[in-house]
């Protein structure tokens, strides 16, 4: 029995997953169980943001696992909280949050938001309820599919949880209109500032500053799915940078740990107190080797030349992009990219760049590319080259 039916024999079946069996990486590029290679234009989807065993990384996590490898939250542990200073320094907000996932992150953002319009308002009041937009993607628990602005997840799993209403995503009128609607009963405007999973479609300035105006009149919290879009993607450290907005409440997740499992719900000082002893838990939320993993990531990505040479890198990769006679448009912000084709199937492509030795993603009919944010010129000129020839 190979390793494909052997873990098809004892793992259910969720994802439609590809006939390679990926054995190690090291930098950019993995390899296969026997023994191909393949260039890395995906990381785990946003999460290897420094690629495969990056030596820094791979030493903190070692050395923090021959010290200790978890505890209950009962107790502290330095490494939890130089993480969190580091974070908290770095983005500006105030307090934080740890889980384990970009689903548990946003799942505490729900939670902070509703009981921060409890606390304020009463439960009488019955203000609940939180916008999303169409097309959004927040997670795959009951709550966070109930959030997320896509019929195609709202399936099986009945009934779904009340309390969400969506909006058009770049509709000033359809925000307003919903924001009247339920005047006095909204506690939050939730939204990633490119929706990853929904297309890699940005939203505009001009619907940002209209959600953060309408809601600073209202008293209503704004909540920023950063799970893709945050850790240096963008050439930001948040997206939320590229806009000129904090939120009042942000979500991290897939590459703040490069590639081991954290998720992180960010409060600025408005919310930062709302969540008390007993309103929320993790068993695993801040695991010590998790936070060293991030310290190690957050080392490299809070450094502005960092940062700058990844948004750098992501003109170039976009520049090479648009030569390609295939492709129709491309979108998205920094090195989160989407492609629009003229005649191919992005699922097909997928597939053929696997064959030739390119690791790509899809959303919706685009191609996706979340390359690892330590990507060179001539990993990004051979990708290419493999890329080209499947699109000729």
């Amino acid at each position: 029995m190979n390793t494909i039916e052997q873990f098809n024999q004892h793992v259910m079946g969720t994802y439609g997953r590809y006939d390679l069996v990926l054995d190690s990486g090291e930098n950019r590029t993995a390899l296969s169980e026997d023994g191909k290679q393949y260039i890395d234009f995906g990381s785990g989807i946003g999460t290897n943001s420094l690629g495969f065993c990056d030596e820094s990384w791979v030493n903190a996590i070692c050395e923090q696992a021959h010290r200790i490898q978890h505890t209950s939250n009962y107790y502290y542990t330095k490494v939890q909280a130089d993480f969190a200073k580091k974070l908290c320094d770095a983005t500006g907000y105030s307090k934080m949050f740890f889980g384990n996932s970009g689903a548990e992150a946003n799942e505490c953002a729900i939670k902070l938001a509703r009981k921060y319009s409890f606390d304020k308002y009463g439960k009488e009041s019955e203000r609940n309820i939180i916008i999303t937009l169409v097309n959004s993607f927040h997670g795959r628990t009951l709550a966070t599919l109930s959030a997320t602005g896509q019929e195609v997840f709202h399936n099986y799993f009945f009934p779904f949880i009340d309390g969400f209403v969506n909006v058009e995503a770049n509709n000033i009128s359809d925000l307003k209109a919903k924001l009247e609607e339920y005047d006095g009963r909204i506690c939050a405007v939730m939204f990633e500032f490119v929706q990853g999973e929904g297309g890699v479609i940005p939203l505009t300035q001009e619907f940002v500053d209209a959600i953060f105006e309408e809601c600073e009149k209202r008293d209503i919290l704004t909540v920023a799915d950063e799970v893709q879009t945050g850790v240096g993607r963008t050439g930001k450290l948040l997206a939320g940078q590229c806009y000129g907005k904090r939120p009042n409440i942000c979500t991290l997740a897939k590459g703040l740990a490069g590639g081991i499992p954290i998720g992180v719900c960010l409060a600025d000082e408005k919310c930062a107190d709302v969540l008390t002893p007993g309103t929320h838990g993790s068993t695993f939320g801040g695991n010590p080797i998790c936070c060293a993993g991030g310290i190690a990531v957050l080392n490299k990505v809070t450094d502005p030349e960092f940062l700058s040479e990844v948004g750098k890198k992501a003109e170039y990769f976009r520049s090479r992009l648009v030569e390609i006679p295939e492709v129709e448009g491309v979108d998205g912000l920094g090195l989160m990219i989407g492609v629009r084709l003229k005649t191919k199937k992005a699922g097909d492509v997928c597939k053929k760049c696997l064959e030739n030795g390119l690791l790509i993603l899809t959303a919706k009919n685009k191609l996706r590319f979340l390359p690892p944010l330590t990507i060179t010129y001539e990993e990004i000129d051979k990708g290419m080259e493999i890329l080209k020839r499947v699109l000729a």
